[in-house]
């Protein structure tokens, strides 16, 4: 299943826009009910508009019914693709900390809870 999933992860940085950073990523993220949804990192001009490739994911699955994520996968080529602040506090809001978290770059491959990567978030 983890190959299945850097492979959407890999196929949706394909549609990346970053004509400034020239960062592309891609993401892949699959709900509580196997469902698998993907986005990729979407800059803009203004860059507090731009959006990253793991939020794109999460909201594509949140508007289509998602309510929990068990699974993300993050891809990118010439360097790690650690997800942002702003990233991992979306993930606090529909990730457990034992969810999986899978970063690929140039076929190395990291895996981490999001408990690792998030230990200490704001939650009301």
């Amino acid at each position: 299943m983890e190959e299945s999933l850097i492979i959407k992860a890999k196929e949706a940085r394909k549609h990346a826009y970053a004509p400034y950073s020239r960062y592309l990523v891609g993401a892949a993220v699959e709900d509580e009910n196997g469902k698998i949804y993907t986005g990729c990192n979407i800059e803009n001009g203004s860059y507090g508009a731009a959006m990253c490739a793991e939020r794109t994911a999460i909201f594509k699955a949140v508007s289509e019914g998602a309510e929990r994520i068990t699974k993300i996968v993050v891809t990118a080529e010439g360097a790690m693709p650690y997800p942002c602040g702003m990233c991992r506090q979306v993930m606090s809001e529909f990730c457990k900390v034992d969810t999986e978290v899978i970063l690929e770059c140039d076929g190395k491959i990291e895996k981490y809870t999001f408990g690792e990567l998030m230990p200490y978030r704001f939650k009301l």
